[in-house]
C-alpha cells in the first residue's frame, strides 16, 4: 500500500551580531545525519497547520517565541531525508539579538549561533534552504519594514544602515540612505541621543513594528 509523505517545517533563524549575519543552528543527536548541523524543525502533526507547528517547534525547541516569521517555501525531493519521504514547509525568522537558547532540548545536543558566510554542510538540504532564505531576506529588504525585527526599540540611522549594509553586502551611500529612510515616516526621533567614543548620535524608534510594503531602497 501506497503511504503518502510526513510533512514537517524547517525555520532559518537570522540575527546580527557580531558584525556579521547569522543562523541558529542545532546538532542533531541521532539518525543518518548525527553530528551534522541543522536548522530547527518538526513533524506537523494531524491536526495542526504547519504555521503553527512552526511557532510551537521553536518556542519549544529554542525558546525563542518573539520573532517574524514568514514562509518560504516547499522542500519536497523524496531523498531530502534517508529514513523517510518527508516534504519540508520552510520558514525564515528574524530576531534582535542571539538571547538565549534551550539547552536541555531531547532532540538535539547543542545549539548555537554562526555566520551565514561560513556555514559548514549541513544536514538533509538544509544549505539549499540557507540560499533561499538569504535570497528572500535580501529581497524583502528592498520593498519592505521587516528590518525592524532585527533591531532594538531604540536604534540609530547608524545602526539602521549598517544591518541593511551587513545583509546585502554592500555599502550604500550615507547621505542619500539618511535622506531616503527619514522622507519614508518610518521613524520617530526620540528626546535622547546614544553617546560614545564618537558624537552624540540621535535616537529614534519605528512609528510602526508590523510587516508593511514600502520602498525601503
Amino acid at each position: 500500500m501506497r503511504r503518502s509523505p510526513l510533512v514537517a517545517v524547517d525555520v532559518v533563524i537570522f540575527t546580527i551580531a557580531d558584525g556579521e549575519l547569522q543562523a541558529l543552528l542545532v546538532e542533531v543527536k541521532s539518525g543518518p545525519f548525527a553530528g551534522r548541523w541543522a536548522f530547527p524543525g518538526g513533524l506537523v502533526p494531524v491536526g495542526e497547520a504547519p504555521d503553527v507547528t512552526a511557532k510551537r517547534e521553536l518556542l519549544s525547541q529554542t525558546g525563542i517565541g518573539d520573532v517574524y516569521l514568514e514562509q518560504l517555501r516547499t522542500f519536497g525531493d523524496p531523498k531530502r531525508d534517508p529514513q523517510a519521504h518527508v516534504v519540508s514547509v520552510a520558514y525564515f525568522a528574524l530576531v534582535a539579538g542571539k538571547g538565549e537558547g534551550q539547552a536541555d532540548n531531547p532532540k538535539y545536543r547543542r545549539m548555537q549561533w554562526g555566520p551565514m558566510r561560513d556555514l559548514p554542510s549541513l544536514a538533509y538540504d538544509h544549505n539549499l534552504l540557507a540560499q533561499s532564505a538569504l535570497e528572500r531576506l535580501r529581497s524583502k529588504l528592498a520593498y519592505t519594514n521587516i528590518v525592524y525585527s532585527l533591531l532594538p526599540r531604540e536604534l540609530t540611522l547608524g545602526e539602521l544602515q549598517e544591518i541593511y549594509e551587513i545583509i546585502i553586502g554592500r555599502p550604500l551611500d550615507r547621505r542619500n540612505f539618511r535622506r531616503r529612510i527619514l522622507a519614508l515616516g518610518l521613524l520617530r526621533p526620540l528626546r535622547r541621543q546614544r553617546r560614545g567614543r564618537h558624537r552624540p548620535a540621535q535616537l529614534y524608534t519605528f512609528t510602526r513594528r508590523e510587516p508593511m510594503n514600502v520602498e525601503m531602497l
